[in-house]
């Protein structure tokens, strides 16, 4: 009878301790896996003035790739491009396509000429945004940019949506054109950029999008890019105006809920589209591309990369002497 309780105490005592192990055990767990999900207000880099520091490369006249060697820390530039190239058919469909492909690079601004390699698709807490964090277009920095729409958090809370428009002239005002070039990349350089394209044969319209989403919060989140193409049947102005609509409102919710999936919040959103009617015995290539990349030494004004934080993209131009 005494061996019985005995066993029954050691049993029960070992069921307890048992039960205790597993307790710390899931503590341990559940700290682990919140600490996972969000480490807190600690950036790759100590603020933004030092990512621009680290994002000069190491070219005079030519802006280079994030990541290859010779630049001047760990920081990066995004900037936002947009365009749709054109082609006669008469070579093979891939042929066709290259073409279309490489003068949709070369139409707008400039980012001919390069190895891009494909990337999804954020700028994260070791990068800056040219024309909004960085020499920023004017209609951003003086705060009149007019939202085209809000659109709802999964939070609840409504933010308001852009055009991009000033983000991609910007870039065109970095790069400048095929006719007119300022701080290009170099040629044959290894780009990394977040990218979609649509090449198609006509008779029919193409499209190409590109939205970015600001964290709420870039200590600790990633504001996102979203890129989209395809093809659209549409009778007239009015119907190009509805589709565009439809279009934006699509990709904002998408960017909100990337953002649901990750836990961040974005403050705003900026998207903008093209569109363009390939004719019958044509081919297009709709193509959107965001390099992250490292600036020339010479498109820094007086050395000093930080100071671009505090500059408009018509005051760069005027301090790099540059004219449209």
């Amino acid at each position: 009878m005494k061996t019985m309780m005995r066993n029954s105490v050691e049993f029960n005592f070992a069921k307890h301790a048992f039960r205790v192990c597993c307790f710390l055990t899931c503590f341990v767990l559940a700290a682990t896996v919140c600490r996972a999900e969000k480490p807190g207000g600690e950036p790759a880099l100590a603020n933004i003035a030092t990512v621009v520091k680290g994002a000069v490369g190491p070219f005079s006249k030519y802006c280079d790739g994030y990541g290859n060697p010779g630049a001047s820390g760990l920081g990066y530039i995004c900037a936002m491009t947009l365009d749709i190239g054109l082609v006669e058919q008469d070579m093979d469909i891939v042929l066709n396509g290259i073409v279309a492909y490489d003068r949709a690079e070369t139409k707008g601004a400039y980012i001919g000429q390069i190895n891009m390699l494909a990337a999804s698709s954020f700028c994260g807490l070791n990068g800056a945004l040219w024309g909004y964090d960085l020499a920023r277009a004017e209609e951003i920095a003086s705060g009149k940019s007019k939202a085209l729409f809000d659109v709802a958090r999964h939070d609840q809370k409504t933010i308001p949506v852009y055009s991009a428009d000033p983000l991609l002239d910007s870039a065109s005002r970095l790069f400048g054109t095929k006719e007119k070039r300022r701080f290009p990349l170099l040629p044959g350089a290894h780009v990394i950029c977040a990218e979609k394209e649509y090449t198609s044969p006509g008779p029919k319209y193409i499209w190409s999008a590109i939205a970015i989403a600001i964290a709420e919060d870039r200590t600790v989140d990633s504001c996102l890019f979203i890129e989209d193409a395809g093809e659209v049947t549409v009778g007239d102005a009015k119907d190009i105006a509805a589709f565009a609509d439809t279009l934006r409102h699509k990709i904002a919710t998408c960017a909100v809920r990337c953002g649901e999936d990750n836990m961040a919040l974005y403050k705003e959103i900026w998207i903008s589209y093209r569109i363009k009617w390939i004719p019958e015995g044509k081919v297009g290539c709709a193509l959107v591309a965001a390099p992250y990349l490292v600036l020339a030494k010479n498109a820094v004004p007086e050395g000093k990369p930080e100071q671009l934080l505090k500059t408009t993209i018509s005051d760069w131009e005027k301090k790099m002497f540059l004219t449209r």
